[in-house]
């Protein structure tokens, strides 16, 4: 095989209006060492040249959906009568001294809430019926019981059915 084999790969007719002819014409620029586009545009070494290239994510979203697959998820877990008997009179005591946001800054009542959170990605085997349990840390803000049934702890607000166990340092709550 000789050399000038692949000579005429990649060139083909320019069409007679073709709008960039006469840059096509000129060919590939040369630039002469030291020239002003030479100073503005140093010649870069072929091992940094990957780094042009680094932002580039040809499979974007892939990491997070394999990072999605590595959490453990795990049934809810269903109280039994005295854990879900302390449960709500911890939740009557915390209503008694959130009453009001006045009174909830006032008490500054600072609890730990562990309650479950469903899967919510759509493509895990685990979505509609497992989940994780998160434990936030915070003030106690509201605690309604009958209308919305939630819990606000700062302000993230909690479904009362989703939580496993709230701790306080608290004396009030220490008794229960």
């Amino acid at each position: 095989m000789k050399s000038n084999d692949y000579d005429d790969i990649g060139i083909c007719q320019i069409p007679e209006k073709f709008k960039y002819s006469e840059v096509s014409e000129h060919g590939r620029p040369h630039h002469e060492k030291f020239d002003d586009f030479y100073n503005k545009h140093p010649f870069m070494e072929i091992s940094k040249r990957a780094k042009i290239f680094s932002p580039f994510d040809a499979l974007r979203g892939f990491n997070e959906a394999v990072s999605a697959k590595e959490i453990q998820y795990q049934p809810k877990i269903i109280l039994d009568e005295s854990e879900l008997d302390k449960l709500n009179r911890t939740l009557s005591v915390l209503h008694q001294l959130t009453q009001n946001s006045r009174i909830a800054k006032h008490n500054r009542i600072i609890i730990s809430v562990t309650y479950f959170v469903p899967c919510t990605d759509i493509n895990s085997e685990s979505y509609g019926f497992r989940g994780k349990y998160v434990t936030l840390n915070g003030i106690c803000m509201k605690v309604d019981g009958t209308v919305s049934k939630t819990i606000t702890v700062d302000t993230s607000i909690i479904p009362i059915g989703d939580i496993l166990k709230i701790n306080s340092e608290n004396e009030h709550l220490k008794l229960i």
